[in-house]
């Protein structure tokens, strides 16, 4: 089942998801229930019922706590990686939403390529095109024969539908990587 077909999770699935996340990120920090409440002046009571799962959390109280952790709120909002996914030599993917209309599919990665050489991937069937975001450090990516020299902040489009490489310059990349693979 692809994650877009899976039924959206009811108001308590949801609190409860971010309740045992908090508690996740909380612990993580070494912090005590007390210690996080006074930082970010929500109730230590509140806090309870929110990592039990028993109270709904509101948009202004995970700010203050992801912000009292020092983490974005998307973190609170997310579950846990659950390992690299796929992984090779020097690449790691995680697929994070897969969506498909009447003309492609779309798939979004969280990628790391790693120092140390030089990926190459196959040309993929005609008409495949990728998108990469470079989140930290320095990429080479693209078709084999004109490599493009991606940091971060920026980003690259190419046609995938011919040998491509993806290459860390000097340290770890982390990227969002966006595939078009359209229907025959």
């Amino acid at each position: 089942m692809r994650a877009t077909d899976q039924p959206a999770p009811t108001s308590r699935e949801l609190s409860a998801r971010i309740g045992l996340r908090l508690r996740e990120l909380r612990t993580t920090r070494g912090l005590s229930l007390s210690e996080l409440a006074r930082l970010s002046g929500v109730g230590k009571a509140t806090l309870s019922g929110l990592e039990s799962g028993s109270r709904n959390p509101t948009l202004e109280t995970l700010y203050a706590l992801t912000t009292a952790l020092g983490l974005p709120l998307s973190t609170a909002l997310q579950e846990p990686e659950r390992g690299p996914g796929i992984s090779g030599q020097l690449l790691d993917a995680v697929l994070l939403e897969q969506y498909e209309d009447a003309a492609a599919v779309w798939e979004t990665y969280r990628i790391r390529i790693r120092p140390g050489g030089v990926r190459r991937s196959a040309a993929h069937p005609a008409g495949t095109v990728e998108h990469l975001i470079v989140l930290s450090g320095t990429a080479l990516v693209g078709p084999a024969t004109s490599l493009v020299t991606v940091t971060a902040g920026g980003h690259h489009t190419w046609a995938a539908d011919v040998s491509h490489c993806y290459e860390a310059v000097g340290q770890d990349v982390e990227a969002v990587l966006v595939v078009r693979h359209p229907h025959e």
